[in-house]
């Protein structure tokens, strides 16, 4: 709350957006001509998590009894207090294995392309929050538990497949831990010769002897507030892919 700008709408801490209010008017034809709607409405967006928050009056969602006890059981395996201020790598990790906990409930599997691979790079970017916070072995598959009896209660099918969630994200998991150490090796010495823009070479290497997605690298450099060279990037890629 210390930003001088203090009213509604602005891109200060002042104000917390909680609620937003779509005002449904027209239908919109293929031909792009706006049509009033015969029975006007307002959509009131807020999600369970955001009421959450304000019912147990907490300032995030991840304050809330929704994130709270996967927080804590980081915080324990970690052996690291968790403080808001510095802990994103806790929130980044505690959001990621709850949305893998449920694509793999519902049949999504760790792939390299199409919804596997959404699935394979969120959790390979909390692997590397992971890192940060000094994790060195699989820890992700031992949050299923707290995430199934977080959950559980409304959706009966994690806990029925609780035991194959938490193999799948373990096998994951040592597929990339065997190589991450050495791609943030390579990524940090390629970063001593970046000024504004990485290699597009070094980030493809990086995606494909290392296992490292294109925006797990983009969000590292953003950390940094640099670009990698995704033109070059995806050069190499369709090359790849022509061969």
């Amino acid at each position: 709350f210390n930003s001088s700008e203090d009213y509604m709408g602005g891109d200060g801490d002042r104000f917390l957006e909680i609620w937003n209010l779509v005002f449904m008017q027209y239908e919109r034809s293929a031909d792009g001509v706006l049509s009033p709607l015969p029975k006007p409405s307002i959509d009131t967006g807020m999600g369970l998590e955001r009421v959450t928050a304000i019912k147990e009056g907490k300032f995030s969602n991840f304050d809330s009894s929704l994130f709270m006890p996967i927080i804590n059981e980081i915080s324990k395996l970690c052996n690291k207090t968790y403080i808001y201020e510095s802990g994103a790598s806790f929130r980044v990790i505690a959001d990621h294995i709850r949305s893998s906990v449920f694509l793999l409930a519902q049949g999504v599997s760790f792939d390299k392309e199409g919804r596997g691979y959404v699935l394979r790079r969120i959790l390979r970017r909390a692997l590397r929050h992971g890192y940060l916070l000094g994790f060195k072995q699989a820890f992700m598959y031992k949050l299923v538990d707290v995430v199934c009896d977080l959950m559980g209660g409304h959706y009966s099918y994690l806990n029925e497949k609780k035991d194959f969630i938490k193999e799948q994200i373990r096998l994951e998991e040592e597929r990339f831990l065997s190589t991450i150490e050495n791609g943030i090796e390579i990524f940090n010495e390629e970063l001593k010769n970046t000024k504004e823009i990485f290699s597009g070479e070094v980030a493809f290497k990086l995606y494909d002897t290392y296992g490292f997605p294109l925006d797990l690298t983009a969000d590292m450099l953003r950390e940094k507030n640099l670009k990698v060279d995704e033109e070059k990037f995806e050069l190499l890629m369709n090359e790849q892919k022509a061969r």
